[in-house]
């Protein structure tokens, strides 16, 4: 487990970061998303010891970090760090040995990762030579070569296109479900909201939402449900304590003022005959962004 406490960080009289505390569980995909300059590059950089905070500290299961910690660490920046006039595939087994990796085990890491971020026909490429989106697919392979125990990830989704994000996601998937915990920045919510399992929310260079993806949907969702049932919904209109916000024969959308209000309305509804769906509306994760950065 990855614990951020307490960690404040300053650049003479501008401070970035006030207080910034959360967890990356093992096995837990967490999603680390604010706008640009909100202060999750800086929040990194001090995860993987490139930064040091005035206060607080990075712990792993309740030590403090050390040098030979994050060696274990596979990070990708945002910006792109690799040779570009070296090969891919030679790059990567260089980056695996740096890491202590026997030869056979790099060769094996790099075409293992070539093969499962669809690499393999560049990887007698240039990286100067590939596409953005393939460049993006090397960087990750970089992060990833040396057999990491934590991965920290800034804007991995960035410059890829559909096929590729879902190649990427299903990759990182793998390692959390290894037990690996695994820290995403993106601007994408769509894509954090699909595979994060934990979201953090940063604003200002503060944590203004922080939890499971679930809990943050439940504490932000508004009272408000839909029901299609077998019949037309049009009598939901006469419960009291109901608004219905939107009608459509034998599909509505209503928010009620109680609980006891909406089971009235599927009491009646399973009373009158077949009821297909009702289900409390949660927020998107777009959604609960833009509520608690307002």
């Amino acid at each position: 487990m990855l614990d951020i406490r307490g960690v404040t960080k300053s650049y003479g009289t501008r401070q970035v970061l006030t207080d910034v505390s959360f967890t990356v569980g093992d096995g837990r995909m967490t999603g680390f998303v604010g706008a640009n300059g909100a202060g999750k590059t800086t929040t990194m950089r001090i995860i993987l010891g490139v930064l040091t905070p005035n206060f607080g500290n990075v712990r792993i299961d309740g030590v403090p970090v050390t040098a030979s910690d994050r060696r274990r660490f596979g990070y990708m920046p945002e910006e792109r760090g690799l040779y570009p006039k070296m090969k891919v595939a030679k790059q990567l087994v260089y980056l695996a040995r740096l890491h202590g990796l026997s030869p056979a085990s790099a060769r094996h890491n790099a075409d293992d990762l070539l093969e499962r971020l669809g690499l393999t026909a560049r990887a007698g490429d240039t990286v100067e030579s590939l596409s953005l989106g393939n460049q993006q697919r090397a960087q990750i392979a970089a992060a990833l070569v040396h057999d990491p125990e934590f991965l920290v990830l800034d804007e991995p989704f960035s410059g890829l296109d559909p096929i590729a994000v879902e190649v990427v996601m299903s990759v990182l998937a793998g390692y959390a479900a290894q037990g690996t915990p695994v820290l995403f920045s993106s601007h994408q919510l769509d894509i954090v909201e699909r595979l994060c399992d934990d979201l953090v929310i940063i604003a200002d260079g503060k944590i203004r939402a922080n939890g499971s993806r679930e809990a943050l949907q439940e504490q932000h969702s508004s009272p408000r449900f839909e029901i299609r049932t077998a019949g037309d919904t049009g009598w939901i209109r006469d419960v009291p304590g109901i608004t219905v916000i939107d009608f459509d024969g034998d599909f509505a959308v209503f928010e009620s003022e109680t609980d006891a209000a909406s089971q009235a309305v599927l009491h009646r509804a399973v009373a009158l005959g077949a009821v297909y769906t009702f289900s409390q509306q949660r927020p998107t994760l777009a959604a609960i962004f833009k509520e608690v950065i307002a």
